[in-house]
């Protein structure tokens, strides 16, 4: 029970960030959820449960399992299996953030050394096989074949979505449509099946299944674009991360892909150097964002983030007003507003 108290304390922490509505509206469903985690990655094969415990309770927003409980909400569901479900999607999540920081050799994740870095590459693997396997148990327990669909189909996707991206990682050739095909895989696919497994536990309409899918995906294209703006920003320090993680990778994210395109000869040749051949000089961070100032593209990536995060808020019209359809919008804002 240690961790869901750590859980509670650290979404306290999240009251700044304009997610205090939904947060509050949602509270104790995600309570719930909380000790279904708890019970669910518990093992007697005692590293699982501790290491899986490390980045749980090192969390984040918990954005995703409570689009699952929001969405449920909008759509007046009664019952208790968005419980599981959003359980089941944070189990998702944590499982590809595991295997995510030992693809990338991360050493910190919100400020907090990463599993990996503390119990190694091998065992971070493994419980993330553990948690994706918790996964798909509580998706049967639920009994749904639909939900078993969505989610399992998410889950392919994401997989999908990560090998992608280590195939154009390093790939200054690589445009606009290779990065946002990664983003809608690794990133939005999750968002939207978090969003429309909502409706179907509430028995709603595929028209309404869509619109929340709609919602989710748009979300998470927003959410993505943001973060990979802020990963040239200094407001990265006051979110626990580095700067310049993704530039040190060589991830070729939009304002890489926009700063190759608008570049001179010379510019891409730095590009090449640094995010092709790994072959970093003392301030090449530094000149690297002074280019993307150069040439708009952190500012054209943010306007990118905001016309997603509105199609996200627009997806919601079909809905009837209340104070939940009100949070879920204001979460379109959050996800761009977070980049101030």
């Amino acid at each position: 029970m240690a961790l869901v108290a750590e859980v509670g304390k650290e979404q306290k922490g999240q009251d700044r960030n304009g997610l205090e509505p939904l947060i509050a509206l949602v509270a104790e469903d995600l309570q719930a959820v909380n000790r279904l985690i708890v019970t669910h990655m518990d093992s007697p094969v005692a590293l699982i449960p501790q290491l899986a415990g490390h980045i749980v309770a090192a969390g984040g927003k918990r954005l995703r399992p409570m689009l699952t409980l929001a969405s449920a909400k909008l759509c007046g569901y009664r019952g208790d299996r968005h419980l599981g479900l959003a359980a089941c999607v944070e189990f998702i999540h944590t499982a590809t953030l595991l295997h995510d920081d030992v693809v990338d050799a991360s050493d910190l994740r919100r400020g907090l050394a990463t599993a990996n870095a503390v119990w190694g590459n091998k065992p971070s693997v493994l419980v993330g096989d553990f948690l994706f396997s918790r996964a798909f148990q509580l998706m049967v327990a639920d009994g749904s074949l639909d939900v078993l669909r969505i989610l399992s189909n998410a889950s392919a996707v994401i997989a999908e979505g990560e090998v992608l991206q280590l195939m154009t990682a390093n790939d200054t050739s690589s445009d606009e449509s290779a990065y946002m095909e990664v983003v809608e895989a690794k990133t939005a696919a999750l968002f939207a099946a978090a969003c429309r497994v909502g409706a179907v536990v509430a028995e709603q309409a595929e028209a309404e299944e869509l619109a929340l899918e709609r919602f989710g995906r748009d979300l998470g294209i927003a959410f993505q674009l943001v973060d990979d703006v802020l990963d040239y920003s200094a407001l990265q320090a006051e979110l626990g991360k580095s700067v310049g993680d993704d530039f040190r990778d060589g991830k070729i994210t939009l304002p890489v892909v926009l700063a190759i395109q608008r570049g001179s000869d010379e510019e891409r040749a730095f590009w090449r150097r640094c995010l092709e051949d790994q072959d970093y000089q003392d301030g090449d961070l530094e000149h690297a964002i002074a280019l993307m100032q150069r040439h708009g593209t952190l500012e054209d990536a943010m306007a990118q983030a905001r016309r997603y995060a509105a199609s996200a808020s627009a997806a919601l019209d079909r809905f009837p007003e209340s104070a939940i359809k009100t949070a879920l919008r204001d979460i379109a804002g959050f996800c761009v507003d977070r980049a101030y």
